[in-house]
C-alpha cells in the first residue's frame, strides 16, 4: 500500500490521463459538505467508509485509487481493504487537513 504526501498527490494528479488517479473520499457526507476536495479534471467518488464493502462495484477502474479522509486514518483502512480486493490504492497522508494546509487554503479546516 502506497502512502502519498500531499505534494506527491499534486504531481500524481498531473500524470497522463490514463494513469491519473481517481480520488475516493471516505468521509461522512457532513464532512464533505463542510470541506470538499474539488480538483478540476480529477474524478472524485464520495463513499463513506462504512459503505465501501457494499459499494465495491462502483470502484471498478483500471486507474489507481487515492483514498482520502480527514487526517488519513480511515482512508488508510479503506486503502488496505481495497488492496486486498485487488485494487491499486494509495493513502493521502494527513488527509484533507494536510491538503488544506499545504496545497489549497480555500478548503476549510475542521
Amino acid at each position: 500500500m502506497n502512502h502519498l504526501h500531499v505534494q506527491d498527490l499534486v504531481s500524481f494528479l498531473q500524470t497522463e490521463s490514463a494513469r491519473a488517479p481517481v480520488l475516493l473520499d471516505v468521509r461522512e457526507p457532513w464532512e464533505i459538505a463542510q470541506a470538499a476536495l474539488n480538483v478540476p479534471g480529477t474524478p472524485t467518488l464520495c463513499i463513506p467508509m462504512a459503505q465501501i464493502p457494499a459499494r465495491l462495484g462502483e470502484l471498478e477502474t483500471p486507474r489507481p485509487i487515492v483514498c482520502v479522509c480527514h487526517h488519513g486514518m480511515r482512508s488508510l483502512q479503506v486503502a488496505l481493504f481495497l488492496r486486498r480486493h485487488g485494487f491499486e490504492t494509495h493513502n493521502l497522508d494527513g488527509g484533507i487537513d494536510a491538503w488544506s494546509i499545504q496545497v489549497d487554503a480555500s478548503v476549510p479546516r475542521y
